[in-house]
């Protein structure tokens, strides 16, 4: 590969970039706190789109069951046919209705409980052939529009990683204003954070193939949000 070439691709990868920005903003040296202003729920949903994602902004649970159902409808499935959800065991999705939502379409849920008592290469096999992973979040950062989830019995990572479609269902109460209150919160006043914290932030992207930026390659290249603002 020429030089010319190899720049003019680097070029394209980096105005292709652009469109996931990473935000900057100057931090006074008096100030040792940023947070955000505005409506939680608006500005969180704002980055969410802002860095790849798709947020939808509702008023209430029944808002967000609509939304779901829509979302549920558009899988495509390779096989075609039913198919399978990858799903949190959390009481947010309880008052949603998401079990209901799921057997009435003849979607088959798998949580924590019916993944338990399977077999392990049958665990393997019907995780690795669910479309679509429904979570909530322990707490969701309006700043950069992330979702800050610790992994533990009934919350799985693997829900958030593996299908090719992740749908996170939050509430305002969940929704803070910067990093700082989201560690606050998740240590409650403890002295000690969990061991297993992950942030995510937009869907999966990479570019560490030529440069070019990818989205799904190593999670989800479908990322929605449905913002419960009631």
């Amino acid at each position: 590969m020429s030089r010319d070439i190899f720049l003019e691709r680097v070029r394209q990868a980096a105005q292709v970039g652009l469109a996931h920005r990473v935000h900057l903003h100057p931090l006074p040296p008096d100030v040792g706190y940023v947070g955000c202003d505005g409506d939680l729920c608006q500005r969180f949903a704002a980055e969410v789109d802002a860095v790849g994602g798709m947020a939808h902004l509702v008023a209430d649970l029944a808002g967000a069951r609509a939304v779901l159902e829509k979302l549920l409808e558009e899988v495509d499935p390779a096989t075609g046919g039913t198919y399978s959800a990858l799903c949190w065991q959390h009481e947010l999705l309880s008052r949603l209705g998401l079990p209901e939502l799921l057997d009435v379409r003849g979607i088959e849920r798998l949580d924590y409980v019916s993944l338990a008592a399977m077999s392990p290469e049958r665990r393997r096999e019907s995780m690795l052939r669910c479309q679509i992973g429904i979570t909530s979040c322990d707490c969701a950062i309006a700043e950069t529009g992330s979702l800050l989830m610790c992994s533990r019995s009934g919350r799985e990572r693997v829900a958030s990683l593996l299908p090719p479609t992740h749908v996170a269902v939050v509430e305002r109460a969940q929704i803070v204003p910067d990093l700082i209150d989201a560690v606050e919160r998740l240590s409650g006043g403890a002295s000690e954070l969990p061991s297993n914290v992950v942030l995510i932030t937009g869907p999966s992207k990479t570019g560490d193939i030529e440069l070019q930026l990818t989205t799904g390659v190593h999670g989800p290249g479908k990322w929605h949000v449905v913002v419960v603002q009631s």
